[in-house]
């Protein structure tokens, strides 16, 4: 055992391509392919999921690590600029209820108590008074200019994308300039040492790949954590009911439509739908709880907001069939073990609200490459860490996620009464929430420096769903002046930024004719 413990970790193998195997493999050999072999194995033919199509402005910083140029990005993925996300409907369900969740932190962030002077800003919606980019989304402006380098932006921003071509993308770069050997083929059995490690994974055509440290990016099967090792999976049904999405592609009608830069959420009595707009399609999904809705009133669902949306101009029959996808919000109990670890689906998923999946494997592949075993003997200390880092993320996004359930006031239907009722709140998030009635989500409230989603997420969500807290304590007369003049500031940001940005559109075609300026 002592020669296993000091044997050097040289040679990484990745069951699964897609945009967790292959996003996974370049951010680990864009670090150490001095040192180390990367092989992903990807069984040829197998569709991506894709469900979200959305990611964080953290993809820009994966991105740009593993050394793709953004121009070809955008040109190769049917990429499109991602501000933040538009909630519809999510408070009473009514035609003027709506709010955003914008990736820029409110100006002032941290300067000023923003969110108890707000209450006192009558008329206006708390993300529309701290920050400009509601007002870009609105008008359709792009977070750059034609001008601005890759990467860089005057307003934050993620990506939407086309899931499909992603991983072929990300394929091409890994193999062609990162040195990532692929292996076309399917694995029929795993083999092992004694000690019960992972030793080679066995494939139809290539013989045995032996390696050091295998990571399971194989879906929601999880072939190896679960399937070899059968850790057991973590179910967060009883907080998180949606488990069911139907996923279309809408074609624009025009195609100098308007592109949308942000994420538009619309509730929906037993779920809610997705529509986000790439360069030459929407894609839109209905994501709903089975146990509150049938199928075919999931459809007619979706198709009843697709005819009403009124934006594609293509009616309801000449679309294809929904894609049908089924899930169950969770994850698994552990998710490095021994030399495995999962990323990806086969860690988990819970659902697609807030875009969170791609974030989860940009976090644990980020938190992996940093701390990159050197000898089997280090696994053990580093696979707990990652465990306790990835339990503790996991458990957040779902306080967050049920965020947006918990806060709603809609009667329509026993999806959403069931959704506040107390046993499927988590005790973190109750006890939060009784904490926020008199006082706005601060730092003090999270405290990890790497946090999922800041406390301005929170005031966003709250406060643009209604929530009461905030404002419980009177303000000292500068603390006021201070915030408002935060206010003021972001009033005159918008107003420049209105008249300087191009339009999300014109943008794209810049970037496809033209490409960006490298930094």
């Amino acid at each position: 055992m002592a020669g296993m413990s000091d044997q050097p970790v040289a040679h990484v193998v990745i069951l699964g391509g897609g945009s967790a195997g292959w996003l996974t493999a370049g951010l680990i050999a864009a670090q150490h392919r001095h040192r180390l072999r990367v092989t992903v194995i990807e069984a040829p033919d197998i569709a991506p999921i894709g469900v979200g199509e959305g990611t964080w402005p953290t993809m820009r910083d994966s991105l740009r690590s593993i050394g793709v140029s953004e121009s070809d990005f955008v040109r190769e993925c049917e990429a499109t600029f991602k501000q933040g996300s538009l909630f519809r409907r999510w408070v009473d369900g009514s035609a003027d209820d709506l709010y955003f969740h914008p990736f820029m932190l409110p100006q002032g962030w941290g300067d000023a108590p923003l969110a108890q002077a707000w209450q006192q800003h009558a008329g206006t919606r708390f993300a529309d008074c701290v920050s400009v980019q509601p007002h870009l989304c609105q008008r359709g402006r792009a977070p750059k200019q034609f001008a601005t380098p890759e990467y860089a932006g005057v307003a934050n921003y993620g990506y939407h994308f086309d899931a499909g071509r992603f991983g072929p993308f990300l394929r091409t770069h890994c193999v062609k300039r990162l040195g990532v050997h692929h292996v076309a083929d399917q694995v029929v059995a795993v083999l092992s040492h004694d000690n019960g490690d992972i030793a080679a994974l066995q494939t139809r055509s290539h013989g045995a790949i032996a390696g050091d440290l295998f990571i399971d990016c194989s879906g929601l099967k999880a072939h190896l954590l679960a399937g070899h090792y059968g850790v057991p999976f973590v179910s967060h049904k009883h907080v998180l009911f949606c488990d069911a999405a139907l996923a279309l592609q809408v074609p624009y009608a025009d195609p100098q439509a308007p592109i949308a830069s942000q994420t538009v959420s619309t509730a929906q009595s037993h779920g809610w739908v997705w529509d986000i707009g790439l360069q030459t399609r929407r894609g839109v999904g209905l994501v709903y709880s089975s146990s509150h809705c049938d199928d075919e009133t999931a459809h007619r669902t979706l198709m009843d907001h697709i005819a009403r949306s009124g934006a594609n101009g293509t009616a309801a029959v000449d679309l294809p069939q929904p894609r049908q996808l089924r899930f169950e919000p969770g994850h698994r109990r552990t998710f490095w073990h021994r030399n495995c670890v999962a990323i990806g689906l086969s860690a988990g998923f819970l659902e697609p609200l807030e875009a969170s999946a791609l974030a989860l494997v940009e976090y644990s592949a980020e938190l992996l490459r940093q701390q990159m075993p050197a000898t089997r003997g280090a696994m053990e200390l580093l696979a707990r860490r990652f465990n306790e880092a990835c339990s503790y993320r996991w458990a957040r996004i779902v306080d967050f996620l049920k965020l947006h359930y918990v806060l709603s006031r809609r009667t329509d239907s026993a999806f959403w009464l069931d959704n506040r009722q107390p046993a499927s709140v988590p005790e973190p998030l109750r006890e939060l929430l009784a904490l926020w009635r008199h006082l706005p989500p601060s730092r003090h409230d999270l405290v990890r420096h790497d946090e999922a989603f800041p406390a301005a997420s929170y005031q966003y969500i709250l406060y643009g769903m209604g929530w009461p807290g905030a404002a419980s304590c009177e303000l000292p007369a500068q603390d006021i002046e201070r915030a408002q003049g935060c206010f003021r500031e972001a009033a005159e940001l918008t107003r420049k930024m209105l008249a300087a940005l191009p339009s999300h559109r014109d943008l794209i075609e810049h970037i496809r004719r033209h490409g960006l300026s490298r930094i």
